[in-house]
């Protein structure tokens, strides 16, 4: 079991210069390229790192680097990779096997792991005709074109590609899975980049009783709200209690339409105020579900009174896009 907060060695530092041009002048700190002591120290012939590779709203395409230098890295690594990528923005890294996330960790590799024997056994799982489950591909190798091949089939694999935007989407979260907006977010990550600009997303949440998963996180998007990057990059800056917990500003982030669409949340318990108060707007549960009736609507596109939406009945199980924005 991987402890991120003592099991870490630092085998070296990017420099806050790299970070800086990476973020586009948004950021100014370095990065720590931090692995578990057993990866660095353990004198193994052979490491291999076996996972998916699947699209990822921090880093465009999970795997390769990522599993060693994130999945078992250390705190400030994670926490500042995350708000990295967050200030960058989603919409231009979901999907994107080449962004600057990504830039930093294959800095890190190519001057801080180069002396380690990893081999990275990836594939790339899709849904077959029936619902079930099937590997799409493997790709084996150390390097980074292993990973790019494999990024390149996840992208026509994983992705439902809509030939138009979204005007209105709703999104149901299963009350036995979702009961906060940290989790419940996923409707906002998951559609984003298929919804239009001026679009709502209306997201059903009987569940739904707090924001964060723990009293801390959630005393924070409380405080804070989903604002968009400028607002809470002045909040991490003026702030040192969103300052030192950089994966809950890169949540607000990541959770902000940014202006460019409407988030209509309709939670089970908590209030109008509370909703209105992060920066969402809020509708009433009772009347949206029974105006778009989850029990009726199809998966993908309905017509309701005329109107024509686009029904998702779990947002964890795919991933949308509008052919524009890949």
């Amino acid at each position: 079991m991987h402890n991120w907060r003592t099991d870490i060695e630092t085998l070296g530092e990017i420099p806050a210069e790299f970070i800086r041009e990476q973020s586009e002048g948004k950021l100014d700190y370095s990065w720590p390229a931090q692995v578990n002591k057993l990866i660095s120290s353990g004198g193994f012939d052979l490491i291999l790192s076996i996972g998916q590779v699947v699209p990822h709203e921090v880093i465009g395409m999970a795997n390769f680097t990522k599993n060693i230098l994130i999945g078992a890295g250390g705190r400030e690594g994670i926490n500042r990779s995350h708000y990295l990528g967050a200030v960058y923005g989603m919409e231009r890294i979901m999907g994107r096997a080449e962004n600057p996330v990504r830039n930093v960790l294959n800095y890190a590799s190519d001057h801080f792991l180069r002396h380690l024997p990893i081999v990275y056994v990836q594939t790339v799982v899709g849904r077959k005709a029936d619902g079930g489950l099937a590997v799409r591909g493997l790709f084996i190798g150390d390097d980074i074109d292993c990973f790019l091949r494999a990024a390149e089939l996840s992208l026509k694999v994983n992705f439902e590609i809509l030939d138009k935007q979204i005007t209105k989407a709703v999104v149901m979260l299963d009350p036995s899975e979702f009961h906060s907006t940290w989790i419940g977010n996923k409707a906002i990550y998951r559609t984003r980049m298929a919804l239009a600009d001026d679009a709502e997303l209306i997201i059903l949440a009987p569940g739904v009783h707090e924001f964060g998963e723990d009293k801390g996180i959630d005393l924070l998007i409380r405080k804070y709200g989903y604002r968009g990057t400028p607002h809470t990059l002045k909040a991490v800056k003026d702030n040192a209690d969103l300052g030192s917990d950089l994966s809950a500003a890169a949540h607000l982030i990541h959770a902000s339409s940014e202006g460019r669409f409407k988030i209509t949340w309709c939670p089970g318990h908590l209030t109008k105020q509370e909703i209105e108060g992060v920066g969402f707007s809020y509708g009433d549960l009772q009347q949206m579900t029974s105006k778009y009736d989850p029990q009726k609507l199809n998966q993908g596109w309905n017509v309701v009174d005329g109107e024509e939406i686009f029904f998702i009945g779990n947002p964890g199980l795919g991933l949308w896009a509008n052919r524009s924005r890949l």
